[in-house]
């Protein structure tokens, strides 16, 4: 094993390790996309390894499990794959693991001392949790951009404690992320839509989002913005993405579609002709959008809306890895997941209790109740009429409204600014939760907590306290 870690990276090491040595068996390592937490892991598995001891890297997707193994292959780690496909190596201490092959065999193999887990933010379905628990010998180290389920639950059940890299925008200004520019539509409306498990409904979704208008938007704004790079689109269903794929065919611009059901073979094959320039166009469905680790990604195109924070750094961190002759990243967000969102590289605050963490604050917004208009009670949302008046509420149009036009580039600075400006009119904690409240944000009390209590540093640092 022989390779050079970032500084940030040694710091994520030091202080896993510190917690390690204090007892702590369960740790998440948050860090953005691209911020190489592949590295990090080949560096703790080859480390485990030089010590005689049984380790495992669990990866969900057969893309991440080819991406592994190159990147150990880089830098000379040794290793077994236990993946359908794969011929098995169980001599070798390190195996990298399919989590659906693992889950038939892990109790015929030697039990690791240390498992990883890639994208653990699914850590608590089924299959995973099931490992999870037959192992609680071993010391567990979670990765994750988003240490959050898609409904915002948090992770404290799986993990003890978080160790967090550095952010988005910091690894944008050293370098080791691609700048970017991000173009989003004039607005849509998707105040009819459902939800289920904190995100909208597929079925709802194909049907408003997948039409001539958005899809032919989807072209003209390619052709504008980024003619001749290489785009992954994330579309809401395969239909959607079929329908898509047609669309840019037909206008002269190679382009190919590929799901989970789609022949590994020739998935492999698409993915290649993808990164050799061949094709320029790779949609998918909710494939690509986690740990994808392909710099010759120049541009993400977004037209699938979704309520996940989580799903849409997923989706917009594949377009930030850089690459050779790569310049500047081209993010076309026709779903308006920016103005749901925030900035890619927003700053944002990530617990291991989730979105939910502020639940029972003073900050709670009534978002979890509708109140009658005509008996004013209060009673829980989803009912066609009032449990108490008997009054019939409104039911709101499932229409997306599609306005026409160009995107509109989103100058990250001037929002910035904005933001600092209406910070600064905010005198008290209080005013501050407001403020995150109006913006969206997930965890508006502890938004404000942290701006409010990096106030008071700056002033005690000045002698103003």
């Amino acid at each position: 094993m022989s390779f050079t870690l970032r500084p940030y990276q040694n710091d994520i090491l030091d202080k896993v390790r510190a917690y390690m040595r204090q007892g702590v068996r369960s740790i998440l390592i948050q860090a953005p996309t691209g911020s190489g937490k592949t590295a990090i892991t080949a560096h703790m598995l080859g480390t485990s390894s030089k010590k005689g001891l049984d380790s495992w890297f669990s990866v969900h997707r057969r893309e991440l499990i080819k991406q592994s193994i190159r990147a150990f292959a880089e830098v000379n780690v040794k290793h077994g794959v236990v993946a359908a496909g794969f011929v098995p190596d169980p001599r070798q201490l390190i195996q990298i693991a399919s989590i659906q092959t693992l889950a038939r065999r892990y109790d015929r193999m030697r039990k690791p001392k240390l498992v990883i887990w890639d994208e653990c933010h699914h850590i608590a379905a089924g299959t995973w949790a099931k490992i999870y628990s037959a192992l609680p010998e071993a010391f567990h180290i979670g990765l994750t951009a988003t240490p959050e389920r898609l409904d915002g639950t948090g992770l404290s059940q799986w993990f003890q404690k978080m160790v967090s890299g550095p952010s988005t925008a910091e690894l944008i200004k050293q370098g080791y992320l691609s700048p970017y520019r991000l173009f989003a539509p004039p607005g849509m409306n998707l105040g009819g839509l459902h939800t289920r498990m904190g995100d909208y409904i597929t079925a709802e979704l194909n049907a408003v989002a997948d039409k001539p208008t958005i899809t032919g938007d989807a072209i003209k704004h390619y052709l504008k913005h980024a003619a001749g790079k290489r785009a992954v689109v994330f579309c809401c269903s395969i239909e959607h993405s079929k329908h898509v794929v047609s669309q840019f065919s037909a206008a002269g611009i190679p382009a190919v579609h590929v799901d989970g059901e789609t022949d590994m073979g020739v998935r492999d094959e698409e993915i290649e002709k993808f990164r050799e320039g061949r094709t320029k166009i790779l949609s998918n469905v909710e494939l690509f959008g986690e740990g994808f680790d392909l710099p010759a990604i120049e541009c993400g195109i977004l037209l699938r809306p979704t309520q996940s924070l989580g799903l849409f750094l997923q989706q917009v961190g594949r377009t930030l890895r850089p690459a050779s002759g790569k310049t500047v990243s081209i993010i076309l967000d026709h779903a308006g997941n920016c103005q749901r969102h925030g900035l890619p590289d927003e700053d944002r605050i990530w617990t291991l209790d989730g979105v939910g963490a502020d639940k029972n604050n003073s900050e709670a917004d009534g978002k979890s109740i509708r109140i009658c208009p005509k008996c004013f009670a209060a009673q829980f949302p989803g009912l066609p009429v009032c449990r108490f008046c008997g009054f019939t509420f409104k039911v709101e149009s499932r229409e997306v409204e599609q306005v026409e036009g160009d995107l509109e580039e989103v100058d990250p600075e001037v929002i910035r600014a904005q933001k600092k400006q209406e910070q600064s009119k905010c005198w008290s904690i209080d005013d501050l939760v407001k403020l995150g409240k109006e913006r969206g944000y997930p965890r508006p009390y502890l938004w404000a907590k942290h701006v409010f209590n990096a106030r008071q540093r700056k002033k005690l640092a000045a002698g103003r306290v």
